[in-house]
């Protein structure tokens, strides 16, 4: 999020993270991972445009979802310590060496 604000504010425009659903924003994230080079979360943010702000800082904190708890409502995928969890990691970074023809420091080939 802030990368994306930071570039955004350069473009001049800004993101309403306030307006944004935290679910949906991480769903279009992970398919843009999984999928790159389609747009697919340049076109989840597209209906929150608004003009740049100044403080970022602020505009960001004002998101919901940021506080670090992990109510069930803030878990998209599940605990990062479930196997289940790790192994879709790993093949979406095998999937993304394919793509670029890298390689992810620790993914098995």
């Amino acid at each position: 999020m802030i990368i994306h604000s930071v570039l955004a504010q350069r473009a001049g425009f800004s993101i309403d993270w306030t307006a944004t659903d935290k679910t949906e924003y991480l769903q279009a994230l992970t398919k843009e991972l999984d999928d790159p080079g389609k747009g697919i979360l340049d076109k989840y943010l597209e209906q929150y445009n608004r003009p740049a702000v100044t403080d970022l800082k602020e505009h960001i904190n004002a998101a919901k979802g940021l506080d670090g708890g992990m109510d069930e409502a803030d878990t998209v995928r599940g605990s990062n310590d479930d196997p289940a969890v790790q192994a879709e990691y790993k093949l979406q970074q095998l999937k993304r060496d394919e793509q670029t023809g890298g390689s992810h420091k620790g993914a098995a080939r």
